[in-house]
Parts: structure tokens; C-alpha cells; sequence
């Protein structure tokens, strides 16, 4: 247990090596809970646990209290499931934010407030994992934890990799109370997380999230009244871990591709997929999706059309997003995350692609034809990035076109196409085949994206009557305006659904509407159904919960083979969506500031850097946060915050005179020009801030992100002429307090009956 880990990857081995060295020997020889043992066991959680190690006075500190005093802040703002690096040697280390421990202590209370809100009833949820370190560890925890407590959980047979959109899919259509997936999305690798899902098959928004940390909270005063309290792990064979009922479906599969048929994949799609002459890749980061994914393109018939990249399983992504440098040029292990869209800059100053240029195309790709579209997918198989191989003459034109490309060879590129680009072709090309089949104009028309998401799709929208509703970052806020619309069209189904966006506008949406798409920028999308999606008990919703990059390569591969037959590029496409819808905001950016090095090994330095870091985060934040809650609340004008804004920044080249407003949109301040926006948000899983742009100039909407994003917070006398250092102070709760006004308006709130379960 105490030796250092081997790889056959020497990248990967330098990481190992260096947790190793830097992971203090009291941790190393941690024993606090032994899951090699399969049968019942306890963990007495101790009084001294709570405390920090000291060798000599309290060599059972695990300094607990910190740990949730961190994680609690993480539950109040994450988007996307409470995220941290991990020990991934020795995953008992308590010093980072997940660790085995935490992840038994949430379980435990997730399952005391199950217990609590629906006694002697039986409870089922489902659990899944990808592929990242320690994540089948922490999945046997999740399953023997609330098995002691009475909770059935489904689970693929041997507990093998699912996709986080199956296990959405599967706690809202087999009506479970929720359910548990391991994953830290398209993160680096040492990270990890669980994304809780409710009975919708949706994240937990944080009020949800505060009762399980509350309950945790509850569990520490018992500990600190009485000494000690016992966590009961059951065996690993208990009949309330479920691997027949998944099994049974082939692990959900079978119901989903029956959802997909309802939807993206009917027949005017598949059949243009099997006419397709060429070979579509599917480059599956990370290999988890391959094992769920490929079962669903056998099912529909069109496998014989897809390649893949990568099918092997692995924590270490097939050393996508890595380098031994950093980007300061430092010899230090440095991950990119997998994401693939990011763009970082050499110690040169040129751009590049730090993801892509690990894949290795221009080698992988030599011997496929020009034209290939490369479909890139995470390790949760939640997001999509569409690539293509395009002729060097057509660079001019992708310049033209705001369109990204890498240099191949001499003679191609491959196109490199932003989620905000690619669903734009996705959502236009789907409404194509609705018209196509004369079911357009059954139903009204609706979308729901993030605020941060493109203004080309906001043009588009009206361009083709579709209504939109913006909402904050994150999908749990696209699930939740979903069942805003739910319970309106179940209470008044005669009625228009008025719904309203975080700009605080009332959207009308119709009678009876549909959903067309939904999604972000960060490349995660859905599209809904004809037919309201029925569960196997009679719940109702207008689509999934989960984005899903199966949705996404479906209408992708269909909308590729459709524009081949017509020798047609995708970035052809695109401009002539841009052209056909007269859209004029055709350009977006984003700016990601990292202000520390995630894949740092050392806890004490990560910890260190991350508290610097985050306050760098906080205070950027509040210099535009602060505007923005002071101009609602009218304690200042729009002329003041220009006065602000052009004070600071006119030296940088900034304008601020043509600003329309300024508007706080649940987790960032959003600008509106009048020939662009620029939103400056905080990361709501990291010491990052995040910067976007959409506008009709790019290099203007990237000079303004740039700048803004970056900017330190520093108050100016102007800033602090106008906004009363009292009110500064208590932006951030004010803004909270509007966030979850905005949250909470008719909410769907009815209670979850649990059903007669007869699996």
C-alpha cells in the first residue's frame, strides 16, 4: 500500500512520482477504512479527526472542520458538482478537498435527509463513475454507505463506466429519488467530484445541496457532544446494491435510444447518417464513453459510419492536456484539462490549441481524406467539439468567418469550431428537418441558453420565431427554467407559459410549447421531443435533464452527411446560417484567467495559491458586481458606471459611452453595448475567472474581455466616488439574495411521490 504507483506512461509517472514525494508518510500509512474488506465494517468518526495533525498531540487529526468549512462555501456556488483536487495516490488524504472521508460523510447525509423526508418508504437512486482516479473506490463507498442506511442503488453490472446523461436519464424515467456520478467533467485529471442528482435527473441546486451540508454540520456537533459517531459500511454483496435491474435494459441503454427515436433520432436523421460515404471519428477522451456510446450507434444501426480515437479506459486521458512545462515555461507537470476548445498563448505570444496538439493529428489524420469531421467528446461524455479537415485555400475565408483552425501540413488545416459556432449549425439544421416534416408549427417554439452563450443564437432565435430564456452558467439552471415550464403546462395546459429570464424579462412562450435546444457555451446541449418524455410513472418533461453529447453527435453526424452529398464544409455552413438569418453578432470569445497551477502536487502550496487566488478572483468580481447591484438597486446611474468604467479603462483602450446596461445575471456581471456584450464572471468550481464576448468585431470583443477579465479589482476614486464601501461589502450577499429570488420564482416545487417500484 505504501509503494509508489507505475505507469508504462512516463508523463504519467512523473505525476505519480511527484505526489509520492510530496505526500507526508502519517498519510501514506492512513488506515481509517479498508474497502478491500467486502464484508460489513463501521468507521468511528473521532472528535480528534476533527482536528489538525500534530504528530505529538493528535496523530488522528484529520483536520476535518477546515475540509467542510471549504466544501460547505464550494456547495453554496458551484455549477456543476462540488469539485477539488485529490490525493490520487491515496485517496484517504483529507488535506484536499475530496478525499475518501468527505465523500463518505456527504454520502451519509444525503442519505439521513432521504430518511428523514420520506421515511419507511423504499428508496432507489442509481451511481455511476467515468474513468478518473480513485472513482471506483469512491462509487463502492457511495453503494455500501446507503445501503447501511436502508437505500437501494442501481448500478451497472461490475459497477462499470456509464455516462453522466444515462445516469440523468435514468433517475428521472425509472422515477428514483435521485442519484450519485463520479466525475469532474472535462477538469484535469487529479480533480474530481460528485454530481448529485435530484429526482429530475438534474443537479442540485444549492439550496438542495445546503441540506445534506447542513446535515454534515449535524453530524460534527454530535461528534464534538459525544466523543466519537459510527459510520456503518456495509458488505460489498448487500442486496440493495442492484446490479440486475440495469443489467436487465443493458444499463439503460435500451430506454434511451427508445428516447432518442423521439427525438433527434428519427428516421430523417438516421437515414441521412446511412447514407453518409465517409468515416466520421469520434476522438472518446478518456475511453469511457466508448463502452456506453457504441452500444447506442449498434442500436440505431449507423456504427459501420463512426471511427474511434482512444477507446481504451484511462485516468490519465491518454495524455490529452498534458505537458511537462507549464505555461510561464517552468519543467513542471502542467494540465490543460481535456477540454479542447481551450486556446492558450506560447511564451511567444501565438496561439494554440494546448488540448488538440496532444491528440496527434497531424499524424492520425494523414490517411483520411479532406473533409473528415472529427467529433471530440470528455470523459463523462457530457460535451462536444466539432472539428473538420478543410483545404489550406479556405483559410482566408475561416478568418472571415471568426472560425479557429490548426495547421495540419502544408496543404490542410483542421477547423476548430466553438460550442457557440457548432450548436448554432445544430439548432438551425434540427428546426430544418422539424419544418421539413411539417411539424414546425405544431408547437411554439422555445430555448434556453446561458447568458455567456452566443448573441448569434439570441439573432437567430427571433430570426425563426423562437422565443428565448437566458439563465446563469451551469445546466442545473437550464433543468430548472425545463420545470418552471413543466409545472405551467401541467396546471394551465390552455394557458401561455410565461417564463422569466435572469435579465428579468417575462419570455412568452406560447401555448403548449416545445423546446428546440438548449445549452451553453462550454459544449454541452440537449434538444427536446415532440411528445412530452413520459416516465415509466407518468412524470412529464419537455426533455432531459443532462446535456449530452450523444444528442449532440446524432444531429451533428446527420446535419455532416446531409451538407457531403452537396460537397459542402461545415464552416460553409455556418456562414451561410450567419448570411440566411441576417446575424450580425457572428464572433465570441472567451478568456479563461487561471490565477494558479492546478496540477501543483503539493497540498500545502495548492492551498496556499488557491486562497491567493480566489481573492484575486473575488475582488475582480466585485469591481463590476458592485456596479451592476448598485445601479438596480438605483443608488447609482448608467452614466456613472460609464463615468467608472471609461475612468479606468480609456487608457487601455476601452470605450464605454455606447454601454446600455449593466446587469447582474446570477453568477456574473453582464455589459451590454450597443454592439456587443462582454460578461466577467468567477469560476463557480475554481480560482479562475472567466471572461466572454460576442459582438460583430472580434478582435474588439477580445481586447475588452481581455482586459476586463484580467483587470486586478483595484477600486479607483471614481469607483469608490459612487459606490459606498458598506454597500462594496455586501455586494456579493445582495447578489445572492437576487440569484435565488430569480431561482425560486414559481419554482417547481411539487413534492416526489415515491412510486411502486416494479423494476
Amino acid at each position: 500500500m505504501f509503494e509508489m504507483k507505475k505507469s508504462d506512461n512516463p508523463l504519467e509517472n512523473e505525476l505519480f512520482k511527484s505526489v509520492y514525494e510530496k505526500t507526508p508518510e502519517y498519510v501514506k500509512h492512513l488506515n481509517l477504512m479498508n474497502f478491500d474488506n467486502k464484508g460489513e465494517f463501521s468507521f468511528v468518526l473521532k472528535k480528534e479527526n476533527l482536528k489538525p495533525y500534530d504528530a505529538s498531540s493528535n496523530p488522528q487529526g484529520l483536520n476535518l472542520e477546515e475540509w467542510f468549512a471549504n466544501y460547505a462555501k464550494e456547495a453554496k456556488v458551484s455549477t456543476a458538482g462540488i469539485r477539488g483536487p485529490q490525493n490520487i495516490l491515496y485517496p484517504q488524504d483529507t488535506r484536499f478537498p475530496i478525499n475518501l472521508v468527505g465523500i463518505v460523510l456527504a454520502t451519509l447525509a444525503k442519505a439521513l435527509v432521504a430518511r428523514e423526508k420520506y421515511p419507511n418508504k423504499r428508496i432507489v437512486k442509481v451511481a455511476g463513475c467515468e474513468v478518473r482516479y480513485n472513482s471506483q473506490l469512491f462509487l463502492d463507498a457511495i453503494t455500501r454507505i446507503q445501503a447501511a442506511q436502508g437505500i437501494e442503488t442501481l448500478v451497472p453490472e461490475g459497477k462499470k463506466t456509464i455516462p453522466i446523461w444515462l445516469a440523468s436519464f435514468l433517475a428521472f424515467k425509472l422515477d428514483l429519488l435521485g442519484g450519485e456520478y463520479i466525475t469532474s467533467s472535462h477538469g484535469i485529471s487529479v480533480k474530481n467530484a460528485t454530481k448529485d442528482l435530484n429526482c429530475q435527473g438534474s443537479q442540485y441546486l444549492p439550496e438542495e445541496s445546503m441540506e445534506f451540508v447542513n446535515k454534515i454540520q449535524e453530524i460534527f456537533d454530535e461528534v464534538n457532544a459525544k466523543g466519537s459517531y459510527e459510520i456503518k459500511i456495509a458488505a460489498a454483496d448487500n442486496p440493495l446494491i442492484n446490479e440486475n435491474v440495469l443489467k436487465s435494459v443493458d444499463d439503460g441503454v435500451d430506454l434511451y435510444v427508445e428516447y432518442l427515436k423521439s427525438g433527434v433520432a428519427q428516421d430523417c436523421n438516421l437515414d441521412l447518417i446511412k447514407n453518409f460515404k465517409s468515416k466520421i471519428i469520434i476522438e472518446n477522451v478518456g475511453g469511457s464513453a466508448y463502452r456506453t456510446l457504441s452500444r447506442v450507434l449498434k442500436k440505431l444501426n449507423i456504427s459501420d459510419k463512426f471511427d474511434w480515437f482512444d477507446v481504451e479506459e484511462d485516468s490519465f486521458f491518454h495524455s490529452i492536456g498534458k505537458y511537462n512545462v507549464t505555461p510561464k515555461g517552468e519543467k513542471a507537470f502542467y494540465d490543460y484539462s481535456v477540454d479542447a476548445t481551450v486556446i492558450a498563448k506560447r511564451e511567444d505570444g501565438t496561439k494554440f490549441f494546448p488540448v488538440i496538439d496532444t491528440m496527434h493529428y497531424p499524424e492520425r489524420l494523414k490517411n483520411y481524406p479532406v473533409g473528415t469531421v472529427i467529433l471530440i467528446t470528455d470523459p463523462d461524455h457530457d460535451r462536444l467539439t466539432i472539428t473538420q479537415t478543410e483545404s489550406v485555400s479556405r483559410i482566408a475565408e475561416l478568418e472571415k468567418l471568426g472560425v479557429d483552425y490548426i495547421n495540419l501540413n502544408d496543404d490542410v488545416v483542421l477547423t476548430v469550431f466553438s460550442a457557440n459556432q457548432a450548436f448554432l449549425m445544430l439548432m438551425d439544421f434540427w428546426s430544418k428537418q422539424l419544418k421539413a416534416k411539417n411539424l414546425w408549427n405544431n408547437h411554439p417554439r422555445f430555448m434556453i441558453k446561458t447568458t455567456a452563450s452566443a448573441l448569434s443564437w439570441d439573432e437567430w432565435a427571433k430570426n425563426n420565431g423562437v422565443k428565448v430564456v437566458n439563465v446563469p452558467v451551469g445546466f442545473k439552471e437550464i433543468a430548472n427554467i425545463m420545470k418552471k415550464v413543466e409545472l405551467k403546462l401541467k396546471n394551465n395546459p390552455t394557458e401561455s407559459v410565461v417564463i422569466d429570464d435572469v435579465f428579468g424579462n417575462p419570455i412568452d412562450l406560447g401555448i403548449n410549447p416545445r423546446l428546440v435546444f438548449a445549452g451553453e457555451e462550454s459544449g454541452g446541449m440537449i434538444m427536446g421531443t415532440e411528445e412530452l418524455i413520459k416516465s415509466e410513472h407518468g412524470r412529464c418533461a419537455v426533455a432531459m435533464r443532462e446535456k449530452s453529447a450523444t444528442e449532440a453527435i446524432i444531429v451533428a453526424s446527420s446535419l455532416v452527411s446531409q451538407i457531403s452529398e452537396v460537397n459542402v464544409s461545415l464552416s460553409q455552413y455556418l456562414s451561410n446560417v450567419f448570411n440566411s438569418n441576417n446575424i450580425i453578432g457572428r464572433f465570441d470569445t472567451r478568456v479563461d484567467i487561471a490565477y494558479y497551477n492546478e496540477s501543483e502536487p503539493d497540498i500545502n502550496k495548492l492551498k496556499e495559491a488557491k486562497v491567493t487566488g480566489e481573492a484575486l478572483r473575488t475582488k475582480n468580481d466585485l469591481f463590476y458586481l458592485s456596479l451592476a447591484i448598485a445601479k438596480k438597486e438605483n443608488i447609482i446611474t448608467l452614466d456613472d458606471v460609464k463615468n467608472v468604467l471609461n475612468d479606468r479603462f480609456r487608457d487601455k483602450g476601452l470605450i464605454f459611452d455606447n454601454l446600455k446596461s449593466i446587469k447582474f445575471v446570477g453568477d456574473g456581471t453582464y455589459l451590454e453595448f450597443d454592439n456587443k456584450y462582454i460578461e466577467i464572471r468567477p469560476s463557480g468550481t475554481d480560482a479562475k475567472t472567466k471572461a466572454y464576448g460576442g459582438g460583430l468585431n472580434r478582435a474588439d470583443i477580445e481586447k475588452y474581455a481581455s482586459v476586463l477579465g484580467n483587470y486586478s479589482g483595484d477600486r479607483t476614486y471614481t469607483h469608490q466616488s459612487v459606490v459606498p464601501k458598506e454597500f462594496y461589502d455586501s455586494a456579493k450577499d445582495k447578489a445572492m439574495t437576487y440569484y435565488l429570488k430569480f431561482v425560486d420564482k414559481d419554482a417547481n416545487n411539487e413534492p416526489f411521490d415515491i412510486p411502486d417500484y416494479n423494476f
